[in-house]
């Protein structure tokens, strides 16, 4: 379980950078040009990487690729929906319910027991 929890910190931690490095730009580098937005969306990623890679590394002894990846893409709908309406100020839409219960459902099937 230990292993789990911090797979789940770490990849946490990691879509944090990465949201930051796919979306950021799009609200404080707006009046830049696009090749300044992904440079800078590299250095944010590279930190990124420092912890993404080691998450994957300790949760892969415990856990499937395909459980990883879906583990990962509850933390990154987790991280993302507070920062879309947080810090990008969008709406809240009713959607991003629908989608996190689609979600939910593929954590059942690749998590339930075979």
């Amino acid at each position: 379980m230990r292993h789990v929890a911090l797979t789940i910190l770490l990849l946490s931690l990691s879509n944090i950078f990465m949201t930051f490095a796919w979306y950021a730009h799009l609200k404080e580098l707006s009046g830049r040009p696009w090749f300044i937005a992904a440079v800078v969306s590299w250095g944010i990623a590279f930190f990124e990487y420092l912890l993404q890679v080691p998450g994957n590394r300790i949760g892969y002894q415990v856990l499937s690729v395909g459980q990883l990846k879906i583990l990962q893409e509850v933390i990154t709908l987790s991280v993302f929906i507070p920062f879309a309406i947080l810090y990008l100020k969008e709406p809240v839409k009713l959607d991003y319910l629908w989608a996190g219960l689609c979600v939910l459902g593929a954590v059942y099937f690749v998590f339930r027991a075979n």
